[in-house]
């Protein structure tokens, strides 16, 4: 069985092993796990990847059954992700404030809390929070051949501030 990336990008940043973390922290029942909330560490969003600061919270690594992980990201007003891309795809649910997500071809679309973005395999992109208020989304990320996202350049300030529509 192949070993898969795990979580959009915050269980790298959870260190060692999240597989023994969630064993010790889910219960079972016939076929079927609950990992309970508040188990996993969160983890500060990596300055090479974000802009401003932001907080991710995993929810749960991808398996063998599904090659989807998920995570809660928080970004603080102005925060923002860098470029990239995913090869299996993204879905966003907004769940609090109001953010901001632009594509390559330069538009930016204004999301709110409840919200969702869903952004096909390998299409350019960038999330995060508008300038005055923060933002929580969560993250669905699927993995295709170990990976779940292709990160380039930081989104600078001229593409963050581009006319946003709604």
């Amino acid at each position: 069985m192949k070993r898969i990336a795990i979580a959009f990008f915050a269980f790298v940043l959870a260190g060692a092993s999240v597989g023994a973390a969630l064993a010790a922290d889910t219960a079972s029942s016939a076929g079927q796990s609950v990992v309970r909330a508040g188990t996993q560490a969160s983890a500060k969003g990596p300055e090479a990847w974000f802009t401003g600061t932001v907080r991710i919270d995993p929810l749960f690594p991808d398996n063998a059954a599904a090659n989807v992980s998920g995570a809660y990201v928080t970004f603080e007003p102005g925060a923002r992700s860098a470029w990239h891309e995913h090869p299996a795809g993204q879905t966003l649910v907004v769940i609090s404030g109001v953010g901001l997500t632009g594509t390559s071809d330069g538009k930016v679309v204004e999301i709110r809390a409840g919200d969702v973005v869903r952004c096909p395999p390998n299409v350019r992109h960038w999330h995060g929070a508008a300038p005055h208020v923060a933002m929580t989304h969560m993250a669905l990320t699927g993995v295709k051949d170990g990976k779940n996202a292709v990160w380039h350049e930081k989104v600078s300030d001229a593409e963050y501030s581009r006319p946003v529509s709604r």
